[in-house]
Protein backbone atom coordinates (compact mmCIF):
# COMPACT_ATOMS: atom_id res chain seq x y z
CA UNK A 1 0.00 0.00 0.00
CA UNK A 2 1.50 3.33 -0.82
CA UNK A 3 1.37 5.86 2.29
CA UNK A 4 0.01 9.28 1.39
CA UNK A 5 1.46 12.41 3.41
CA UNK A 6 0.79 15.86 3.44
CA UNK A 7 2.41 19.18 2.27
CA UNK A 8 1.65 23.17 2.40
CA UNK A 9 -0.67 23.66 -0.71
CA UNK A 10 1.74 27.23 -0.69
CA UNK A 11 4.59 26.87 1.78
CA UNK A 12 5.85 29.36 3.45
CA UNK A 13 9.53 29.02 3.02
CA UNK A 14 9.22 29.69 -0.84
CA UNK A 15 10.25 25.70 -1.74
CA UNK A 16 13.60 25.96 0.04
CA UNK A 17 12.90 22.42 1.60
CA UNK A 18 12.41 24.10 5.35
CA UNK A 19 9.05 22.70 6.12
CA UNK A 20 8.73 19.27 8.16
CA UNK A 21 7.22 17.13 5.29
CA UNK A 22 10.96 17.39 3.71
CA UNK A 23 12.00 14.87 6.28
CA UNK A 24 9.46 12.19 5.49
CA UNK A 25 9.99 13.13 1.68
CA UNK A 26 13.41 12.38 2.29
CA UNK A 27 13.34 8.90 4.42
CA UNK A 28 10.79 7.93 2.03
CA UNK A 29 13.37 8.82 -1.32
CA UNK A 30 16.01 6.68 1.11
CA UNK A 31 14.02 3.25 1.29
CA UNK A 32 12.75 3.13 -1.58
CA UNK A 33 8.93 3.54 -0.61
CA UNK A 34 6.63 5.43 -3.32
CA UNK A 35 4.39 7.97 -1.89
CA UNK A 36 1.08 9.81 -2.58
CA UNK A 37 1.38 13.95 -1.50
CA UNK A 38 -1.91 15.64 -0.46
CA UNK A 39 -1.44 19.34 -0.43
CA UNK A 40 -3.26 21.45 2.33
CA UNK A 41 -3.98 24.91 2.49
CA UNK A 42 -3.61 26.45 5.90
CA UNK A 43 -7.39 26.94 6.08
CA UNK A 44 -7.66 23.53 5.61
CA UNK A 45 -5.44 22.37 8.04
CA UNK A 46 -7.21 23.59 10.69
CA UNK A 47 -10.81 21.93 9.65
CA UNK A 48 -12.01 18.86 11.38
CA UNK A 49 -10.67 16.52 8.59
CA UNK A 50 -7.52 17.45 8.94
CA UNK A 51 -7.25 17.87 12.87
CA UNK A 52 -8.61 14.26 12.92
CA UNK A 53 -5.11 13.04 12.08
CA UNK A 54 -3.01 16.02 13.34
CA UNK A 55 -4.67 16.89 16.31
CA UNK A 56 -2.56 20.77 16.58
CA UNK A 57 -3.23 21.26 12.72
CA UNK A 58 -0.06 21.31 11.58
CA UNK A 59 2.06 19.43 8.79
CA UNK A 60 3.13 16.72 8.01
CA UNK A 61 0.48 13.79 8.26
CA UNK A 62 1.38 10.04 7.10
CA UNK A 63 -1.22 7.92 6.41
CA UNK A 64 -1.19 3.81 5.00
CA UNK A 65 -4.17 1.94 5.56
CA UNK A 66 -5.36 2.15 8.85
CA UNK A 67 -2.41 3.59 10.50
CA UNK A 68 -2.84 7.69 10.66
CA UNK A 69 0.51 9.39 12.13
CA UNK A 70 2.03 13.00 12.72
CA UNK A 71 5.00 14.58 14.04
CA UNK A 72 7.95 14.42 11.64
CA UNK A 73 10.10 12.87 14.18
CA UNK A 74 7.57 9.74 14.66
CA UNK A 75 7.03 9.47 10.99
CA UNK A 76 10.53 9.08 9.97
CA UNK A 77 10.85 6.53 12.96
CA UNK A 78 7.94 4.25 11.92
CA UNK A 79 9.46 4.47 8.26
CA UNK A 80 13.00 3.56 9.29
CA UNK A 81 11.61 1.08 11.27
CA UNK A 82 9.54 -0.54 8.74
CA UNK A 83 12.02 -0.67 5.76
CA UNK A 84 15.94 -1.15 5.32
CA UNK A 85 18.20 1.59 4.91
CA UNK A 86 17.82 4.27 7.50
CA UNK A 87 18.42 2.20 11.49
CA UNK A 88 21.78 -0.26 11.50
CA UNK A 89 20.95 -3.71 11.78
CA UNK A 90 22.82 -3.86 15.01
CA UNK A 91 20.57 -3.59 18.04
CA UNK A 92 23.22 -1.29 20.13
CA UNK A 93 24.06 0.53 16.88
CA UNK A 94 20.34 1.21 16.35
CA UNK A 95 19.66 2.28 19.75
CA UNK A 96 22.29 4.78 18.79
CA UNK A 97 20.78 6.24 16.20
CA UNK A 98 16.98 6.45 16.91
CA UNK A 99 18.70 8.47 20.13
CA UNK A 100 20.37 10.87 17.13
CA UNK A 101 16.79 11.49 16.00
CA UNK A 102 15.72 12.67 19.66
CA UNK A 103 18.68 14.74 20.39
CA UNK A 104 18.48 16.53 16.83
CA UNK A 105 14.69 17.58 17.81
CA UNK A 106 14.41 17.86 21.70
CA UNK A 107 17.74 19.41 22.26
CA UNK A 108 18.98 21.03 18.99
CA UNK A 109 15.96 21.76 17.43
CA UNK A 110 14.16 24.05 19.91
CA UNK A 111 17.33 27.28 19.81
CA UNK A 112 17.09 26.83 16.40
CA UNK A 113 13.27 27.16 16.70
CA UNK A 114 13.60 29.96 18.70
CA UNK A 115 15.87 31.59 16.41
CA UNK A 116 13.28 31.72 13.49
CA UNK A 117 10.28 33.10 15.99
CA UNK A 118 12.38 36.08 16.82
CA UNK A 119 13.32 36.90 13.24
CA UNK A 120 10.15 36.37 11.67
CA UNK A 121 7.18 37.68 14.53
CA UNK A 122 9.40 40.00 17.36
CA UNK A 123 11.50 42.29 15.37
CA UNK A 124 9.00 45.20 16.74
CA UNK A 125 9.13 44.08 20.14
CA UNK A 126 11.55 46.45 23.05
CA UNK A 127 13.58 43.37 23.55
CA UNK A 128 14.74 42.17 20.41
CA UNK A 129 17.67 43.75 20.26
CA UNK A 130 18.35 42.02 23.82
CA UNK A 131 16.94 39.18 23.25
CA UNK A 132 18.43 38.10 19.74
CA UNK A 133 22.11 37.52 21.17
CA UNK A 134 21.37 35.26 23.35
CA UNK A 135 19.22 32.66 21.28
CA UNK A 136 22.28 32.99 18.95
CA UNK A 137 24.92 32.27 21.78
CA UNK A 138 22.36 29.14 22.99
CA UNK A 139 22.20 27.98 19.00
CA UNK A 140 26.21 28.02 19.20
CA UNK A 141 26.45 26.25 22.28
CA UNK A 142 24.56 23.59 20.51
CA UNK A 143 26.58 23.62 17.34
CA UNK A 144 30.08 23.40 19.47
CA UNK A 145 29.26 20.46 20.98
CA UNK A 146 27.78 18.94 17.95
CA UNK A 147 30.65 19.79 16.24
CA UNK A 148 33.40 17.73 19.13
CA UNK A 149 31.20 14.83 18.78
CA UNK A 150 31.03 14.36 14.72
CA UNK A 151 34.86 15.38 14.38
CA UNK A 152 36.08 14.17 11.50
CA UNK A 153 33.64 11.06 10.63
CA UNK A 154 31.05 11.54 7.84
CA UNK A 155 28.33 11.18 9.92
CA UNK A 156 27.08 10.75 13.61
CA UNK A 157 27.80 6.84 14.53
CA UNK A 158 29.51 5.11 11.90
CA UNK A 159 27.23 4.47 8.78
CA UNK A 160 24.48 7.42 7.59
CA UNK A 161 21.31 7.23 9.79
CA UNK A 162 17.79 8.52 10.26
CA UNK A 163 19.51 10.43 13.25
CA UNK A 164 21.80 12.25 10.25
CA UNK A 165 18.38 12.68 8.52
CA UNK A 166 16.99 14.28 11.22
CA UNK A 167 19.90 16.28 12.18
CA UNK A 168 20.94 17.81 8.78
CA UNK A 169 17.37 19.32 8.25
CA UNK A 170 17.64 20.69 11.72
CA UNK A 171 20.74 22.47 10.45
CA UNK A 172 19.45 23.44 7.38
CA UNK A 173 17.19 25.49 9.27
CA UNK A 174 19.84 27.92 9.93
CA UNK A 175 20.91 28.42 6.51
CA UNK A 176 19.80 32.26 6.50
CA UNK A 177 21.47 33.36 10.05
CA UNK A 178 24.63 32.69 9.14
CA UNK A 179 25.44 30.45 11.86
CA UNK A 180 26.62 27.25 10.59
CA UNK A 181 29.20 28.90 8.58
CA UNK A 182 31.10 29.19 12.21
CA UNK A 183 31.62 25.53 11.89
CA UNK A 184 32.89 24.35 8.82
CA UNK A 185 32.54 20.66 9.94
CA UNK A 186 28.68 20.78 10.49
CA UNK A 187 28.51 22.65 7.22
CA UNK A 188 30.16 19.87 5.50
CA UNK A 189 27.93 17.68 6.98
CA UNK A 190 24.97 19.63 6.55
CA UNK A 191 26.52 19.45 2.65
CA UNK A 192 27.10 15.71 2.26
CA UNK A 193 23.28 15.00 3.74
CA UNK A 194 22.13 17.54 1.01
CA UNK A 195 24.30 15.50 -1.36
CA UNK A 196 22.74 12.24 -1.20
CA UNK A 197 20.91 11.26 -4.62
CA UNK A 198 17.51 10.64 -1.96
CA UNK A 199 17.51 13.93 -0.61
CA UNK A 200 17.69 15.24 -4.24
CA UNK A 201 14.83 13.87 -5.15
CA UNK A 202 12.97 14.86 -2.24
CA UNK A 203 14.09 18.72 -2.67
CA UNK A 204 13.06 18.64 -6.05
CA UNK A 205 10.01 17.16 -5.34
CA UNK A 206 9.22 19.76 -2.93
CA UNK A 207 10.24 22.45 -5.04
CA UNK A 208 7.82 21.45 -8.03
CA UNK A 209 4.65 22.15 -5.56
CA UNK A 210 6.03 25.35 -4.73
CA UNK A 211 6.83 26.70 -8.23
CA UNK A 212 3.29 25.29 -9.56
CA UNK A 213 1.62 27.05 -6.99
CA UNK A 214 3.57 30.06 -7.75
CA UNK A 215 2.63 29.74 -11.38
CA UNK A 216 -1.02 29.45 -10.63
CA UNK A 217 -0.64 32.64 -8.58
Amino acid sequence: MIPTITAFAQSPDRGKGQARDMRVRWALEEVGQAYDVRLVSFTEMKQAAHRAVHPFGQIPTYEEGDLALFESGAIVLHIAQQHAGLLPDDPNARARAITWMFAALSTVEPPIVDLGVALLLERDQPWYAQRLPIVRDRIRVRLGELATRLGDADWLDGAFSAGDLMMVTVLRRLNISGLLDEYPSLAAYVARGEARPAFQRAFDAQLTVFNDASKRG
